[in-house]
């Protein structure tokens, strides 16, 4: 089994940045490409950006293209999530997401490990 674990949400004024982590552990050696999903109160939870496995490739929302950037330190089992020039619409729990596939992809049904999520706030 793959355990996932975020870090890094907080409060955070509009315009500003967070970066979020999630640390991978047991059978890390299974893992091909993650991702990076959210859901806003009374919303669907929502693909924001997912990485290959190697980090060569990556893909994200439009909502998110040219703010966030998603990387990823194999070394370390750890994905992040660099959010900058945050909006008030960006405010979620944000969930890290891990599937044996390589292949980048969007639909959560897609991915088999998924995190508890981590609450980011964007005040305005």
């Amino acid at each position: 089994q793959v355990q996932l674990v975020e870090s890094g949400g907080g409060l955070v004024q509009a315009g500003g940045s967070l970066r979020l982590s999630c640390a991978a552990s047991g059978r890390t050696f299974s893992i091909g490409a993650m991702g990076w999903f959210r859901q806003a109160p009374g919303k669907e939870r929502e693909f924001v950006a997912a990485i290959s496995r190697s980090g060569g490739s990556t893909y994200d929302a439009d909502s998110v293209k040219g703010r966030f950037t998603i990387s990823r330190d194999n070394a370390k089992n750890t994905m992040y999530l660099q959010m900058n020039s945050l909006k008030p619409e960006d405010a979620a729990v944000y969930y890290c997401a891990a599937r044996r596939g390589i292949m980048v992809v969007t639909g959560e049904s897609d991915y088999n490990y998924w995190g508890q999520g981590t609450q980011v706030t964007v005040s305005s």
